[in-house]
This record gives structure tokens, sequence and C-alpha cells, in this order.
């Protein structure tokens, strides 16, 4: 069909060199601009990045050169599927410890407020977070792990739980100190959990001397000479065995004693030891003991010749009593008439726990007469123990039930036939009573001919140690 329009009024759809100002080089840069583009859509040096959104495209791994970049862009042109933007998620790192140490996830911030909490008689550690108005859940997981490095009904009356909250009142940690060398400590994690730590302080062991005279009483001259009451009570048990200290120490007695003492990294005095050497001469007779572990995690104490400190029986099973009455005929306080007394009393503020003078089974606990509350103990080689007068029954002493050297019995009272608070102790031997202070008294633990040997190496290197202190300790008093 003839065209019948005018050429300069048809639609223009295409153009050719020379026509309508489209010179050659237009044409020909047209063509260069046009196959840099089809280039960069198709080649094979082709860049992922012009294809992705800025927040996913992915960097080359770091100290990837040049070449390496262009072969595994031509790796990936040639793969046959169609390419996907990748995320790389950054390896989460969980580091876990137990050191306390703040830096971790959930340390305190400078924000958070701190509140110091005194635990008074009757507290809980709930009852405790409740009160300073923590969130009852946050407070129940809190302890429910704490309870995983330490027992909350352990707190006792006197120590100090401190809080960490944050500036929305939130519990974020909780920190209290069992002991000198303890800690334990509870943090809420990222995740709102809570987790328990526990960091336990390095201490550094000293050994310590002292040593004097005695006047009057072995407490006195001890206290005089600088040793802590914890050693001091230590040095009377260990004794308690073989000496009367009512009786047996004279003026002119004296005392030496090496022991331990624990300081932290900074030198501070955290607490004290034990006693590792001992001697006191009575009457010119010398009693040295010296600190043994007979088996891993088992100490008793031994003299010289590596007899056992520690009897079969202990003669007073009480600590820090004084004796009131003696073993022998006496003016009753209450009947008013001599009577024999087949026992010795202590006489002790009520409350004092009272305790089991050996190894042995509960033949007697209840009420028996003017003894009050009474216990009786059978122990092996013929030997019962009794006490009266007794305030309580310690926890789990039952009739029939076994009792060890040492453990609590109950607590001095004035039950029965008493006119003030004092434990009542008797010693019988084949169901008689004989005097708990003159008896003499079965032997306790005998070592083996290797313990023997160790014994005596101990022995000697104690020695050592304790001469170049007494050394010291005379060039001082010089």
């Amino acid at each position: 069909m003839p065209d019948d329009t005018p050429r300069d009024n048809r639609p223009e759809s295409y153009s050719y060199v020379g026509r309508d100002r489209h010179s050659t080089f237009h044409v020909a840069f047209s063509i260069l601009v046009g196959g840099l583009l089809l280039g960069m859509l198709a080649g094979p040096t082709v860049s992922i990045h012009a294809e992705l959104p800025p927040d996913l495209q992915i960097e080359p791994a770091a100290g990837t050169n040049i070449q390496e970049r262009r072969a595994d862009q031509e790796r990936r042109a040639d793969t046959p599927v169609e390419l996907a933007a990748a995320l790389i998620v950054p390896e989460l790192m969980i580091t876990a410890s137990i050191s306390g140490d703040d830096t971790l996830i959930g340390a305190s911030r400078p924000s958070d407020r701190r509140q110091n909490l005194k635990v008074r008689s009757g507290d809980t550690l709930m009852s405790l977070m409740l009160s300073a108005g923590i969130d009852r859940i946050d407070a129940h997981e809190a302890v429910s792990a704490l309870r995983s490095v330490y027992d909350p009904k352990d707190l006792r009356a006197g120590q100090q739980v401190r809080l960490t909250l944050t500036p929305e009142d939130a519990l974020r940690k909780i920190t209290l100190d069992p002991s000198a060398v303890r800690r334990v400590a509870v943090r809420r994690e990222s995740d709102a959990t809570f987790r328990a730590f526990e960091t336990k302080k390095a201490l550094t062991r000293e050994i310590a001397h002292a040593e004097g005279p005695i006047q009057s009483s072995l407490y006195k001259a001890a206290v005089r000479a600088g040793v802590p009451l914890p050693v001091l009570e230590e040095l009377i048990h260990i004794y308690s065995w073989d000496v009367d200290f009512q009786r047996e120490i004279q003026p002119d007695d004296s005392f030496e004693l090496t022991y331990e003492r624990f300081v932290d990294d900074n030198g501070d005095f955290v607490r004290h030891g034990g006693v590792m050497y001992a001697r006191l001469v009575l009457s010119g007779f010398e009693k040295p003991l010296y600190r043994f572990e007979v088996e891993d995690g088992i100490v008793d104490y031994f003299d010289n010749k590596g007899k056992s400190a520690k009897r079969a029986l202990m003669r007073t099973p009480i600590d820090g009593a004084r004796l009131s009455s003696r073993f022998g005929k006496r003016r009753h306080p209450v009947l008013g008439y001599t009577k024999m007394h087949r026992g010795v009393d202590f006489a002790a503020p009520r409350g004092t726990p009272v305790y089991a003078a050996g190894d042995g089974v509960v033949e007697v606990r209840g009420r028996n007469g003017g003894y009050g509350n009474y216990i009786r103990l059978r122990h092996p080689g013929h030997y019962d123990t009794a006490y009266a007068h007794l305030k309580d029954f310690a926890p789990g002493i039952i009739q029939g039930g076994r009792v060890r050297q040492g453990e609590v019995i109950g607590y001095v009272g004035s039950t029965g036939r008493s006119t003030g608070p004092h434990l009542h102790y008797e010693i019988l031997r084949n169901d008689r009573q004989v005097n708990p202070l003159a008896v003499k008294m079965p032997s306790g633990r005998t070592l083996s001919k290797g313990a023997m040997a160790r014994f005596q190496i101990e022995r000697e290197r104690t020695d050592v140690v304790t001469a170049g202190l007494r050394k010291e300790t005379t060039l001082t008093k010089r």
C-alpha cells in the first residue's frame, strides 16, 4: 500500500547514520556506551554489590587480593544458579567464668543503685529482698539460682547482703560473703535469667609463735602473749583429754605455741589457722603435742613419741566452763546434808553446748528424777558417761542412736535438783561411777608403722620451724 503520509509527519521509530544530526561520531559513541552497559550487566567482571541493597552487601574476606576477588566473581558468574544475598552472622562468643568479674554480662553500670542490707535474726534472703522492694518473681528466681553455690538457709544474723538495682529498680545483682575467703553472687544475664557465681580468695599461710610463763591460768598467760582467742580455744581443746586446767596449772608453769595465720594478696589478715605445735610445762614436766594428718583430711595431735593426745573419753565435755564441784563427799546444796557426789559439776551459762565425751550409743535420753533432763551414753570398753540438769537435748539425739566424740548432745540448764545452770558429768566403769578427773582414760588412736615414720619426719620439720621462730622471739624481746 502506498504511503501517502508526508515524510516530515511520520513518527520516527529508528535512526541511521547521517539522519537528523546523528553523525558517525554520535552513532559510534552510542554503540560504545551500549556495549559497555551490556558488558557490565552480563560480563564476567560484574560486581554483586551493584545488584544488592546496601544492607545486604557481602564484603570480601579481609586480606583477599584483587586477583582472588576477580577469580571468585568469575566463578560466581559461571555458576548456573541464581545468586542470592547471604547474611553473615558474627560468631556468638559466650564467656563463662566463676571469677565474679564485673566485666561479664550483667555487670554493674554507673547508673545502677546499690543497697546494703544487714541480716537480722529471723530474716531470710527472700524476705530481705522483698522488704527492699524487689519484684517477687525476680527475688524467687535469684534465690533459686543462688542455691547452686550457696544454701540460703545458711544466712546468719549480722551478715551483709549487697543488692545492685537498675535505674528502674529492677534487681541486677546480689552479693554476699559467707566467710572471709568466699564470695557468692547472682547476676541477671542478658536474657533476663539469673546466674550464680562463686569466688574464693587465694590466701598465703604464715607461721606465728608465742610463749610465756603461766602465773594463774593458761588463758590469761596466752592472752597476755597475744595469742588470738580462736587459737587459744583450740589449744585448750587439744589438751582437754589429758590436763585438768582447774587443778594442774601451777605458778611458774609455761606454754609455747606455733600456729598458722592466713593473709590475702594484699598482705591483709584474713583468718587464723590451726595449732601446729604446742608445749605445756606443768610442774616441771613437758607435754608437747604435734599436729599430724593421719589420713587424707583426718588431723589429730600426738606427743613426741607418737602417742595420741586424744583419749577415748573426754575429761571435760564442755568448753569455757568452771569446775564448781568435785567428785566425793560434800554438803548437798539443795538437800542440806552431806552426800556422796558421784560426778563433777561444771558451771556455765544456760544454753552452753555439751559434747559427747566419746563415740557411743544413746542408752538413756529423757527426764530422770533429781538429774532433770538426762543423757547416758554407752562407750566401748565397759565405759558409760552421763550428763544431767540439761536445758534441752540437741536435735537428732534419740535413744538407741549413735553419736561421735565431740558431737553436741545437749545444752547446759538447771533442771532437776539444781541451784543454778551447770553440767553434772559422770564417768561409769562397769556401771560404777568413778572420778572423771582421776580415772586413767582409755587410749585413743595409735599410729601404724608407716604413719609413725611419716609422723617422725613431720615432727622434725616442725621442730626446726619452731626453733627458728623461738630464736626470733628471743631477739625481739631483747
